[in-house]
């Protein structure tokens, strides 16, 4: 394993050998020169290569949805299309994607003008709030003589003004606020014309992916799901920070230690699991059992602690987040925060009984992701920590010290 001491505080590890992360030991920040002598110049392939060589080796998308990158390819119609670079990285505990743009920001650049020239654009958006990351590939751009197409946009912070059609409503002038429908961006995006739109690190793969091809790219990962992914770890983790590592691997290996302790996997949309057991670094496997890798966040707390603080303080900031654009969200969300507070102060079963039904009224009813993503990590948090859950309403406590590993924007409590 190598260590990075980053230069934003974000320590950085890779297990193997680095592929997105490749210079940033030596270097903090790989400058323009010293990525072509990493990487060579990238190379730009025909659309029906792209998306056959994303097709072989299940190249799935890093920002949450996980959603196959071949089948965006071939969703986008021919005409006059534009390329969207999502860095609008808004989940509080994640930092691989910031990492990835301050870090390695040409990475990022190859893999936009590899996927606008498979698809005969030079219109090329990336999307970012944070500053140091906006820096990063606004100097990156100037160091380069192929961005005359990129235009690098600053963002809003907030949870749900990082979803993509947020952004793509944003950009468009109306407000980074997600629609009421839900229109793909292949359909309307950014301009309303036709847009493909993934975040930063599956632009990074893109570039890895067209200057590799098929067979060295599938030689790191595992043979569902070839190549690499940056993860953030959190909390009693071995090494907290962001690391990258090969598909597949067990993610028991990278939280030694206690082996039945709760785990959050995919950030504050994601799923509290008691165990690890035998679940494994793909992110269909992890899809099918219930605990997808969304924003690629695993965070454990530490032994001895009180979970279900976090759960409270977390599930507060949620209902904040609101667009208040529908009810599940606007009104659901709020008296979801408030039964966990009130279960976590001691109420008793009659509580855990609201909370329930408030789950079932709030699911697949919203507007957007974010009252699902929300019950999802409440609803969990009730499985895992069924024993916290029983000790506070039985004691109005637990008697631990209260955990608090799980970050939240500005110290909000």
């Amino acid at each position: 394993m190598t260590v990075i001491a980053d230069p934003s505080q974000t320590t950085v590890h890779t297990f193997g050998a680095p592929r997105l992360l490749a210079g940033v030991a030596e270097l903090g920040r790989v400058d323009l020169g010293h990525h072509v002598a990493l990487h060579g110049e990238p190379v730009l392939r025909r659309r029906s290569w792209l998306s056959g060589a994303t097709r072989d080796v299940n190249l799935l998308g890093r920002g949450g949805a996980g959603f196959p990158v071949a089948d965006k390819l071939d969703a986008m119609p021919s005409g006059r299309v534009n390329v969207l670079v999502n860095g609008s990285e808004s989940e509080p505990a994640s930092r691989k994607d910031r990492t990835l743009m301050s870090s390695a920001p040409h990475l990022v650049l190859d893999g936009a003008l590899v996927a606008a020239h498979a698809l005969g654009s030079s219109d090329i958006t990336i999307a970012v709030h944070d500053q140091r990351s906006y820096e990063s590939l606004m100097l990156a751009s100037q160091e380069r003589r192929d961005t005359a197409g990129v235009r690098i946009v600053r963002t809003p912070d907030g949870f749900v003004a990082g979803e993509i059609r947020s952004v793509i409503n944003g950009l468009n002038g109306e407000g980074y606020m997600p629609g009421g429908r839900r229109i793909l961006p292949h359909h309307h995006g950014v301009d309303a014309r036709p847009s493909f739109a993934s975040n930063v690190e599956t632009f990074a793969h893109l570039a890895l992916l067209s200057r590799l091809g098929v067979a060295d790219y599938a030689r790191t990962g595992s043979t569902s799901e070839p190549g690499t992914s940056l993860l953030t770890l959190i909390g009693d983790v071995g090494g907290p920070g962001v690391v990258e590592v090969p598909n597949g691997i067990p993610l028991a290996s990278l939280l030694p230690g206690q082996a039945d302790a709760p785990v959050l996997i995919g950030g504050y949309h994601g799923t509290w699991v008691r165990s690890l057991g035998g679940l494994a670094l793909d992110r269909v496997a992890l899809r099918a059992v219930g605990a997808p890798l969304g924003a690629g966040v695993i965070a454990r707390p530490y032994a001895g602690t009180c979970v279900l603080t976090e759960v409270v303080r977390v599930s507060n900031w949620l209902a904040s987040e609101s667009a208040g654009q529908c009810g599940p969200c606007f009104f659901g969300l709020p008296a979801l925060a408030d039964d966990v507070a009130a279960l976590a102060a001691g109420a008793g079963a009659d509580r855990l009984q609201s909370l329930a039904r408030r789950v079932s009224l709030v699911r697949g009813r919203g507007a957007c992701a974010h009252p699902d993503g929300s019950v999802q990590f409440i609803s969990s948090a009730i499985s895992a920590l069924g024993d916290e859950f029983e000790a506070h309403a039985r004691y109005g406590s637990c008697g631990r010290p209260p955990s608090d590993v799980l970050p939240l924007p500005g110290g909000v409590a």
